[in-house]
This record gives structure tokens, sequence and C-alpha cells, in this order.
């Protein structure tokens, strides 16, 4: 461990013994170094960490997602890492109930809730509960993925421009699942997504929590994507995807992930190997941008 990284353990103690009741939740953009700091921090601690990662949580989809390591998973005790089958759907509300279950389940056995991730719609979800709209219908999502598959993810995006052009500017065309269930609540209620959230305000916290994140300058914070995206590479990750795809799994929700979609356009022959890893970085640094502009509007502790 660095100097600079035990400075940051030291500092996020400090908040946690500052204000030992409430939930410490590690946030911030990919590759700042969130794992490493949730395991140590959890080893100081008596603790357990809670993933708040959309990859991370399936079955299968383990060297490009950054999960904790062997040895991480050793000494420390995670919660929804490796949690699901890859083609199970998982939502910000399913994850919060089960996440609010690992939480109350670690501090029945007189430890400490450690939550860790940047999928920050699930880390709200769980701190403020989510909008009252109305239950996922089979159907219509159903016919949003047989349009994503006939025109592409544009035309549903598209659509949602024309119904709810709030949340369509909110959220990348890429992002077939919250794209669809914006689509799904407007189809649904005739009202779009982006009022029911208005009139929800996301203003009463279900828990009393500190986000904390670790700041990092753009030169390292590319050093360090770049030195991730080459370590998976050797460590085999156009070969776990070749698998997955093998065993049917090309229209799991992680495959169309940052790094994944990259990795498998490279399998599939759509994009060349050659200089695929310039491709993740590029791919990388657009999807951290996208968790900075989520910070900028949360309480956070920046170490």
């Amino acid at each position: 461990m660095t100097s600079s990284d035990a400075s940051a353990v030291e500092r996020a103690l400090g908040v946690f013994q500052s204000h030992p009741g409430d939930l410490l939740v590690l946030v911030g953009p990919t590759a700042t170094g969130k794992t490493a700091l949730a395991v140590a921090l959890a080893q100081r601690l008596g603790g357990e960490v809670i993933s708040a990662d959309s990859v991370q949580i399936y079955e299968g989809f383990d060297v490009g997602s950054g999960k904790p390591t062997a040895d991480d998973l050793s000494v420390v005790r995670h919660h929804l890492v490796s949690a699901i089958h890859p083609m199970q759907p998982v939502d910000a509300g399913w994850w919060a109930d089960a996440a609010s279950r690992a939480v109350e389940d670690v501090r029945s056995r007189g430890g400490v809730p450690i939550v860790c991730g940047g999928t920050f719609l699930w880390v709200k979800a769980l701190l403020f509960g989510l909008a009252k709209a109305p239950k996922a219908d089979p159907d219509l999502r159903a016919t949003h993925r047989a349009l994503a598959e006939r025109e592409g993810r544009s035309a549903l995006h598209l659509r949602l421009r024309v119904l709810d052009p709030e949340s369509a500017l909110r959220l990348h065309p890429n992002d077939f699942v919250r794209v669809s269930r914006a689509l799904e609540v407007c189809e649904l209620t005739g009202k779009p997504m982006s009022e029911w959230q208005r009139e929800h305000g996301f203003s009463t916290p279900l828990y009393r929590a500190h986000l904390v994140a670790l700041a990092t300058d753009a030169i390292t914070h590319e050093e360090r994507i770049r030195a991730r995206v080459t370590q998976w590479l050797a460590q085999g990750w156009l070969e776990e995807v070749s698998s997955l795809l093998a065993r049917g799994y090309g229209t799991a929700r992680a495959m169309g992930s940052v790094g994944y979609a990259q990795v498998r356009a490279a399998v599939e022959g759509t994009l060349p190997r050659e200089g695929l890893d310039d491709v993740i970085v590029r791919a990388t640094r657009v999807f951290a941008r996208r968790q900075r502009t989520w910070l900028r509007h949360a309480e956070v502790i920046w170490l």
C-alpha cells in the first residue's frame, strides 16, 4: 500500500469514526481504487462489503468487471458479487432491496456494512428509495428489445426523446435497460419517468449515510484505466467473452457494459483486435465522465 493509499484509508476511517452509526458508501469513477479501499476499511473495522456494481453482480463476468480478487474474498466477506445468473434481469429496485437486507444482516451480526460501487442509480435507490412508478411489463419490454434488435438501440432512444425528452437527455442511447424502463413508464401511465422522479424528490433519506470518493487527477486516472485494461486483456478477457457467447449469454445485460461491448465486437470480428485496448480506454474515459457528472449532484467527501 502506498503512502497515499494509507492516507485515504485513515481519512475514510475518520469519516466513519465521526459518524459511527451512519452507512459508509464508497463511490466514484471506475478505476479509482474503490474496491481496494473497501477491503482495507473492512479489515480495520470488522466490516463486510456490499457491492453496488451492475456487472460484478453477475456470475461469469469476472475478468473485465473489476471483481474483488480471490485474496480479497478470502479476507473480507462480499455481498452481491457473482450473485445472480447472467440472464437474470436486475434493476435498481431489486438491488436496493437485496442491499438493504445485506446491510441489516451485517449489522445484526455486529459488523460494519460498507457499500462500494459505481452504479450510482443503485446507490441512490438504496439511500432514498425509488419513485412509485408501475411495475415492469414483460410484454412491453419484449417489444422494446425486438425494436432494438431490429433497428438498433438508437431507435428506442429516439422514441424516448419524443415521449420523455428530459429522461432521454439523461440516458445514453446504449443503456437499453434504463431507456426501456423510461419508455415503459410513459407507455403504461402516460406520464414521463422524469415527472415521477420529480414528484418523488429523492429528498427523504432511508439511511443516514456518508458518500466517500477517491480523487484522482486526469493523467493518473487514465494511466490507471490503461494499466487495468492491459492487465485484463492479458488475463484472458477475450477468451472469457468468447466462452460467454458460446454459452448463449450474448443478450445478457452485462455484455453491453463498457469494455465487454468492445471485447465482444473484437471477438465477433466487427472491431479489429489491434488497438482494442485504445478503444476500451476511450470508452471507459467517457463512462467515467458520466460518473463524475452524477457526483456533482451528490454530497461527496473526496479523499
